[in-house]
C-alpha cells in the first residue's frame, strides 16, 4: 500500500499530522472523510502520482493526527483550523500552491482551505459534499431521518462517543477487508477502536453545526467565493442530490462554473471506482497544467 511514498508525522503547530506523500509534478492534497484515515486513497494516489506530486494527511482527529484541547464553541475542529492544517503541511513540504481534493467531510474542508487561502489553491474537488448552510437551511423530516448522524454525533447533552466506543465494530459496519483492501482496512479498524479518535470525529460534527456554519454564513453574507477552478465528483448510487441538483446548490458560491461529473460508486468513490475517480481527477487537474 502506497508502494514508494514516504511516511512521516509533521509538526504543524496546533497539531501533529500523519501523511503518506509521493511521485512527482504539480501539487496535489487528498482529504479523506468520515469515518476513514488517509489509506482510503491507498488506489486513486499511487494513479496520481504519476503526474503528481501527491500529499495524504489524515484530518486533524482522525486516524494518526492528534487534536488539541476541546474549546467551547468546538473551534479546535473547525474546517477553518483543519484547512490552516493543510496550508501549513503544504509549506513544510515546499509548496505554497496546489490542488485540493476532498471527500466527505475532507469536502468540507477542501472547500474551507480555497475560500480562506485563495492564493493557496490553484484547483478544487469536492466529492460527495455540499455546504453546511445549503443542506441545514434545506432541512426536512427526509432529510434528518437520512442525515441521522449528523444529530447524534453533534449532540454534547448525551455524548455519541460512549454509545460508539462501546461496540466500534457494531456502529461502523465497515466492511471486509477484501472490499477495502487489506491494509486500509487495517488503518480504518485501529482508528475507530481509538476512543481518542472517536471523540475527535464527534467534535467534527459538533464544529459543523456550531463554528463553521457560522462560518459559511458570514461567507454567504459577505459575498465571497471560491476563486479557482472547481469540480464535483458525485457518486451514482449516493444521495447528494437529496436537496435537488448538487451542482445548482455549489453554483452561487462558486466565481467561475462548475464542472461535474457523475462516478458509477456508492458513497465512497476512491474505494469502489479508484480507476474512474483518478481518471476524473487527472483530466481535471490537467486543465490546471
Amino acid at each position: 500500500m502506497f508502494e514508494g511514498f514516504n511516511a512521516e508525522h509533521v509538526d504543524v503547530g496546533d497539531v501533529t499530522l500523519r501523511v503518506r506523500y509521493g511521485g512527482t509534478g504539480a501539487p496535489v492534497v487528498l482529504l479523506h472523510g468520515h469515518p476513514r484515515t488517509h489509506t482510503t486513497w491507498h488506489e486513486v494516489a499511487p494513479r496520481l502520482a504519476q503526474r503528481h506530486f501527491v500529499v495524504t494527511p489524515d484530518l486533524r482527529g482522525y486516524g494518526g493526527s492528534t487534536l488539541p484541547p476541546d474549546e467551547p464553541d468546538h473551534a479546535q475542529s473547525s474546517k477553518r483550523a483543519m484547512a490552516g492544517d493543510v496550508v501549513r503541511l503544504m509549506a513544510h513540504l515546499g509548496h505554497d500552491r496546489f490542488a485540493v481534493i476532498g471527500h466527505d467531510r475532507g469536502a468540507l474542508v477542501a472547500f474551507r482551505t480555497a475560500m480562506d487561502h485563495p492564493e493557496a489553491v490553484s484547483q478544487l474537488v469536492v466529492m460527495d459534499g455540499l455546504p453546511i448552510v445549503e443542506q441545514l437551511g434545506r432541512t426536512d423530516a427526509t432529510f434528518a431521518l437520512a442525515y441521522w448522524h449528523w444529530w447524534f454525533l453533534a449532540q454534547t447533552d448525551k455524548p455519541a462517543e460512549r454509545v460508539i466506543c462501546a461496540d466500534p465494530d457494531a456502529w461502523y459496519r465497515i466492511g471486509d477487508p477484501a472490499a477495502l483492501g487489506a491494509g486500509n482496512h487495517a488503518d480504518l479498524s485501529a482508528a475507530i477502536h481509538n476512543p481518542a479518535v472517536v471523540h475527535g470525529m464527534c467534535e467534527d460534527y459538533r464544529a459543523g453545526l456550531s463554528v463553521d456554519r457560522d462560518h459559511e454564513e458570514a461567507d454567504r453574507a459577505a459575498g465571497r467565493q471560491v476563486a479557482c477552478p472547481t469540480l464535483l465528483l458525485e457518486s451514482a448510487h449516493d444521495d447528494l442530490d437529496i436537496h435537488g441538483d448538487p451542482a445548482a446548490i455549489w453554483a452561487p458560491w462558486l466565481a467561475r462554473p462548475l464542472s461535474h461529473r457523475v462516478i458509477d460508486s456508492g458513497h465512497h468513490q476512491a474505494e469502489e471506482a479508484p480507476s474512474s475517480v483518478a481518471e476524473a481527477l487527472l483530466s481535471f487537474l490537467s486543465l490546471g497544467e
